[in-house]
């Protein structure tokens, strides 16, 4: 096991202070979660920012339809806001970056410039060309290794497979 529900629990902590200090400029604080864990890790950091931050939090889910293992596909996102906020993307685990580049791109395409990206666990093998500008862990691991997170009785531990 990587991380257990404590340790996940004080890495978000850790994050939410993050994205706090990063939106000082901003009353409002917007988190997208990636369908699903990254969703779930979200939820986790809107509790921990609502418990030390007076900022009003809006929590999103965005969702890739992936068809054959491929991530050209379809993304469902049914939230709107002005250009020039300041979105969080959160996913868990960072592996090569497919995921977190279709979301930033499809943001970047929607004409919105104030990104961050967030990720639980960064294995550092990207193919594509995205920059995590938040990480709560940094993990060495073989390419052929795959990091899971996995919700059990409203439980997250992170493993190793």
């Amino acid at each position: 096991m990587i991380l257990d529900n404590d340790k996940i629990l004080r890495v978000c902590n850790r994050l939410a202070c993050q994205i706090v200090e990063e939106s000082d400029v901003s009353n409002q604080i917007i988190l997208v979660g990636i369908k699903e864990k990254g969703y779930e890790i979200a939820k986790i950091i809107e509790k921990q920012i609502k418990i030390f931050c007076n900022k009003k939090v809006k929590l999103c889910a965005i969702k890739i339809e992936k068809i054959n293992n491929n991530i050209n596909s379809d993304i469902k996102f049914e939230h709107k806001f002005s250009n020039d906020c300041l979105i969080f993307i959160i996913d868990d685990v960072l592996n090569t970056g497919k995921t977190l580049f279709k979301c930033v791109n499809y943001f970047f395409n929607s004409g919105y410039v104030n990104l961050k990206t967030i990720v639980l666990i960064d294995r550092d093998h990207k193919k594509h060309p995205v920059n995590v500008d938040i990480k709560g862990v940094s993990l060495s691991t073989n390419f052929e290794d795959t990091v899971k997170v996995i919700s059990e009785n409203k439980k997250l531990r992170a493993v190793l497979v």
